[in-house]
């Protein structure tokens, strides 16, 4: 697999191209555009964009109140800013309400050691997967990032999308039908599943191939949307690999 671009990069421009079609699209970002890649956006529609600093709870609650005006908010920072910092906003100003804000994390996992603990979006997962209503999406590369936020903005209701610095390996080269809640099967097998996401599905590949080698034939699954899980493939293929 070649390497492709970063996560954040491949969100940053499908946002963009979004913003052309969709003029309801209002993008928030918290002093980070420059490296959640909102500054795309902010380049093309400066009257769209919100710098509203680091005060991710107020980012939160200004979202909310643009989704309640009829706007489509898109709020962005690094994953560990946007889900500790302003959990609480979350939970009670955009999922009990159901309002229709999509929240970006970049910069997450491990990924991104050298910057330090302080930085690293670990828990983020665990806290967006609580929020009652949401959905929550982390793509394997550059394509499906692209289509994980079209789908996101096409999505009724909060959306967590997880995206990340490093660039990752090009997975989907011939394209993505990505869709909200169910799995990609990237490699058929009978012996055994790997089930991925993120830039972890690159590995899973990779671990396949290696297993190949060995006369193991493993299936990658490529479980993109963690909630609402896709419980069919899972058992699907415990069945048909176990």
């Amino acid at each position: 697999m070649k390497l492709g671009k970063a996560t954040r990069d491949a969100f940053g421009e499908a946002l963009r191209e979004l913003g052309r079609e969709r003029p309801e699209i209002v993008v928030l970002d918290g002093d980070v555009s420059n490296s959640t890649r909102t500054e795309y956006f902010a380049k093309e529609f400066p009257e769209r964009f919100f710098q509203v600093g680091i005060a991710e709870s107020n980012l939160i609650g200004v979202a909310s109140g643009l989704a309640g005006a009829g706007k489509l908010p898109v709020v962005a920072s690094f994953a560990c800013f946007i889900m500790c910092n302003a959990f609480d906003q979350l939970r009670m100003s955009v999922a009990f309400p159901k309002l229709n804000v999509k929240v970006v994390g970049s910069h997450a996992g491990i990924s991104i050691g050298e910057d330090g603990p302080s930085q690293m979006g670990i828990e983020d997962l665990a806290l967006a997967c609580a929020l009652p209503g949401f959905s929550v999406i982390v793509p394997a590369d550059e394509v499906e990032t692209r289509a994980a936020t079209r789908a996101m903005i096409e999505h009724r209701g909060p959306v967590y999308l997880r995206t990340g610095r490093p660039k990752v390996p090009l997975v989907y080269e011939n394209g993505c039908d990505f869709k909200i809640g169910v799995a990609i099967q990237l490699r058929d097998g009978k012996d055994l599943t790997l089930i991925a996401n993120g830039i972890m599905v690159a590995q899973a590949l990779e671990a396949a191939e290696a297993l190949a080698q060995e006369g193991i034939q493993a299936r990658v699954l490529d479980i993109a949307t963690l909630k609402p899980i896709d419980r069919e493939a899972i058992v699907k293929a415990a069945r048909e690999t176990g």
